[in-house]
C-alpha cells in the first residue's frame, strides 16, 4: 500500500503517463509465417522487452479484415503503442484511424499507409535497392554479350514498396540499355508454387527473355524450379529482394546474380524505437530510413557478419 499510494496520488497529478499502466506493444504483423515478417517481429519484441513492455504479436495472413480485427483485439486490451505491418498501403488507412480514435499510438513497419495518423513510418529504401539489383542484371547480361528482354514477379502494387521496387528495377534496366519489360505479374498469395507457375507461363511465351526479377524471399524457390525444369538455368539469370537463409550458396552458385536484402529486424526495432520514444514523450522522425544491402558472389562474405543480424534476426556471435 505504501508504495502504491504514492504511485497513485503521482497518476492522478498527472506524474506517470497514462500509458504506464497498459505496459503491452503489440506487433500486428502482415503475414506471420514469411521469414521477413517473422524478423521484423523479432526487431519489434527485442526493442519492447529492453524498455520493459510485454510484447505480443497478431497474424493479419494478408487479410485486410483480419488486419483490423487484430487491431480491435489490441485496442481491447488497452496496449500501450502498435507496430503494425499493414496488409497493403490502403487497408492501413482503416486500421490508423481505430487506433487514433482509442488513443493508442502506432508505428509502421514496412508497406506504408496511403493516409492516416501514425508515430513513424520505417521503411527501406526499396527504390535504391530495386535501382542496384537490377544495375547487376545488366552488369551480367553485358558480360555475356546478351541483348533481350527482362520480367517481373511482383509483391502486390498497391503497395508503396511493391511501386518503388518496380519503378527502380525498371529504370535501372532502361538506363542500363535494356528497356524491353516483357511481362509483369504480382504476387497473391506469396508462396513459391504460384511464382513457380508465373515463371513457367513466362518462359513458356518469351522463350528469349534473359532476366527475372522476383519481389521477394520465398517464392524464389518457384522461379528456379521453373527455370531448372526449363532447362534454362544458363540462359536466363535471376535476380531477388528479400534474403533466404542459404543466400551465399546461391550467390556463390549462379543461381541467383544479385539480392537486394531488406534488413527486417532493423525496421523491427527501429519501429519499436520510435514508438517507445513517443511513449517517453519525444518526437520521433516522421520517416526513417534503412538502407538496403544488395549481395552478390563478390561481396556476400563480407555482408553476412552484419546481415545475420539485421536481416535474419541471429544474435550477433
Amino acid at each position: 500500500m505504501r508504495r502504491a499510494l504514492p504511485r497513485a496520488l503521482a497518476i492522478f497529478i498527472g506524474l506517470v503517463p497514462l500509458h504506464a499502466l497498459s505496459a503491452e506493444i503489440a506487433y500486428i504483423t502482415a503475414k506471420a509465417d514469411l521469414p521477413f515478417w517473422s524478423t521484423v517481429g523479432k526487431g519489434v519484441k527485442a526493442v519492447a522487452e529492453e524498455n520493459g513492455y510485454a510484447f505480443s504479436e497478431l497474424d493479419s495472413k494478408l487479410n485486410a479484415e483480419m488486419q483490423l480485427n487484430n487491431v480491435r483485439q489490441a485496442i481491447d486490451r488497452h496496449v500501450a503503442g502498435i507496430v503494425i505491418s499493414p496488409t497493403n498501403s490502403k487497408s492501413a488507412e482503416e486500421a490508423l484511424t481505430l487506433a487514433r480514435r482509442a488513443g493508442i499510438p502506432v508505428a509502421i513497419a514496412d508497406i506504408g499507409a496511403s493516409g492516416g495518423d501514425y508515430v513513424s513510418f520505417v521503411k527501406s529504401d526499396n527504390y535504391r535497392g530495386a535501382y542496384d539489383v537490377g544495375a547487376e542484371l545488366a552488369k551480367a547480361m553485358k558480360a555475356r554479350n546478351w541483348s533481350g528482354a527482362y520480367g517481373m514477379v511482383t509483391i502486390e502494387l498497391s503497395r508503396k514498396n511493391g511501386q518503388d521496387r518496380t519503378n527502380g528495377f525498371r529504370d535501372a534496366m532502361k538506363d542500363a540499355g535494356f528497356p524491353r519489360e516483357i511481362v509483369l505479374r504480382q504476387m497473391k498469395d506469396y508462396s513459391a508454387e504460384e511464382t513457380y507457375r508465373y515463371v513457367k507461363e513466362m518462359l513458356a511465351a518469351h522463350p528469349m527473355a534473359r532476366g527475372f526479377f522476383i519481389e521477394t524471399d520465398q517464392p524464389v524457390d518457384g522461379a528456379m524450379r521453373a527455370i531448372r525444369e526449363a532447362g534454362k538455368q544458363k540462359q536466363v539469370l535471376l535476380v531477388s529482394f528479400d534474403a533466404m537463409p542459404d543466400v551465399v550458396r546461391l550467390l556463390k552458385s549462379d543461381a541467383l546474380v544479385a539480392v537486394g536484402m531488406q534488413q527486417p529486424y532493423l525496421m523491427g526495432s527501429s519501429a519499436a524505437g520510435a514508438l517507445v520514444s513517443h511513449l517517453h514523450g519525444h518526437s520521433p522522425a516522421r520517416e526513417i530510413l534503412v538502407p538496403i544491402l544488395v549481395a552478390t558472389s563478390r561481396n556476400v562474405d563480407q555482408l553476412m557478419p552484419v546481415a545475420s543480424k539485421t536481416v535474419f534476426g541471429k544474435p550477433l556471435k
